[in-house]
Parts: C-alpha cells; structure tokens; sequence
C-alpha cells in the first residue's frame, strides 16, 4: 500500500501546497477553541480534530491538508515539547524543496 506523500513545509511554502497532505513543525503560539496558531517561518493556521492536545509554547508537527484559505486541517498533531532545534528542522525543509526529487512528486 502507498503511503501518501507529506512533502515538509514552511508557512511561504503553503501556497504551493493547496489542497494537498503536508508536515509542518511549528512552535504553538495561540490555541482558540476549534483553531491554532503556530510559528513556522510565520504564521500558520491550524484546523483541529479533537484528537489535538497542544500545548502553548510546545513544538508540535502536524499532518495535515492544507484548504484554499492557507489553513491547515490538522489530520495527526504530535506534540515534541520545548526542546527543539527550529534552525536544523527549518534546514530539512529546505533540503526537502532544493531536491524535492528525493522527496516528493511535484506536479
């Protein structure tokens, strides 16, 4: 069975991603209810199931769909505590998109 791919992103990288599966690891900044804010290389809004249990503050990478707003449906959130280096993790996602050949399809 193939996995769909989660190509890693970026909050610039969002646009090129409509309607499609991607990984994000972002720092949370605001949890309202229904929705969520986290940081990675800017803003980026989160839809959430209520299997999410994030954590203000916490690192957190979500599996998600990202919808035609730049929201992201969060399908799996999986909370990495405090401890994270955002320098290498944002070094991986520019790996991912300078030879997305090994990575992902693109279109």
């Amino acid at each position: 069975m193939d996995h769909p791919q989660t190509p890693r992103i970026l909050a610039p990288h969002l646009q090129t991603f409509q309607h499609k599966i991607v990984r994000i690891l972002g720092k949370v900044v605001q949890l309202r209810g229904e929705t969520a804010v986290i940081d990675a290389g800017g803003q980026v809004d989160l839809i959430l199931n209520r299997d999410c249990h994030l954590a203000v503050g916490h690192a957190v990478e979500i599996i998600g769909k990202v919808d035609q707003n730049l929201n992201v449906k969060v399908q799996a959130a999986t909370d990495f505590g405090t401890n994270i280096d955002f320098t290498a993790a944002s070094a991986v996602v520019d790996a991912t998109h300078r030879y997305k050949e090994i990575f992902y399809d693109g279109d």
